[in-house]
């Protein structure tokens, strides 16, 4: 019985921490995105909220195309298409979320910022 309730414990820590876990990712992310928008000219996001809903916004459009295309659209996953993959994302989510704008130049040198930060930080964003 104490193998029982140990795995018990071990299945609620680890959906607690799968929880945790996620909400994190799109924090980072979103600080993420208002570090690039202060840092790059040609892209704005204006608050937190709209970085986080972004940051959703981005994760989501990315996990669609692995999913459809089986292809990985972070900026470092397939070198130069999937970098570019990314700064579309990045470009056209400005149609989507309202208080953000882009440039193209904006996107390519965000996806840039953001794919370093992807490379640094232990989750990963797009």
């Amino acid at each position: 019985m104490a193998t029982r309730a140990t795995r018990e414990d071990e299945t609620k820590r680890t959906t607690g921490n799968g929880a945790l876990r996620f909400v994190f990712r799109f924090i980072v992310a979103a600080i993420v995105l208002l570090i690039t928008s202060f840092l790059v000219r040609g892209f704005q996001v204006k608050g937190f909220w709209t970085a986080l809903i972004a940051a959703l916004f981005i994760s989501g459009i990315d996990y669609i195309i692995e999913l459809i295309f089986n292809f990985d659209a972070s900026p470092f996953g397939r070198g130069l298409s999937g970098f570019i993959v990314s700064a579309a994302i990045i470009y056209f989510t400005q149609f989507f979320i309202s208080n953000m704008t882009v440039t193209l130049w904006g996107a390519i040198i965000g996806a840039l910022i953001i794919g370093i930060a992807d490379a640094l930080l232990p989750t990963r964003f797009m």
